[in-house]
């Protein structure tokens, strides 16, 4: 089992939920976050004054799944988050050592589904 953590701009979130949902993963949790990487933000002008904006509007998406869905998985964000420009995002791929479904209790992959 894998987590997959991947963060993405805010725009591209329906063409990444698309390319998921006709890759079969249909489960995910999105969170809106902020930050930062390679771009470093910009300044903006805010009744006169200059402000440096450095925390970027992100969404960030974790979806755990079964070893068989990770390179679908990966496959299916970078397809659905491409622009080829600097902040496309990153995804995050760590080892997933337990998952419970709590109405059942199942565990495992059981519980990924």
């Amino acid at each position: 089992m894998k987590l997959i953590t991947a963060m993405i701009k805010p725009q591209k979130l329906e063409d990444v939920k698309r390319a998921l949902f006709e890759a079969d993963v249909h489960k995910m949790t999105v969170t809106s976050s902020q930050g930062c990487g390679q771009q470093k933000g910009y300044t903006e002008t805010f009744r006169g004054a200059i402000t440096e904006i450095n925390l970027l509007k992100k969404i960030r998406l974790d979806i755990a799944v079964n070893e068989d869905f990770v390179g679908t998985t990966i496959d299916a964000i970078c397809k659905g988050a491409y622009t080829g420009e600097i902040g496309d995002g990153k995804i995050f791929v760590t080892e997933l050592v337990e998952c419970i479904r709590i109405r059942t209790r199942e565990r495992g992959n059981k519980a990924i589904g």
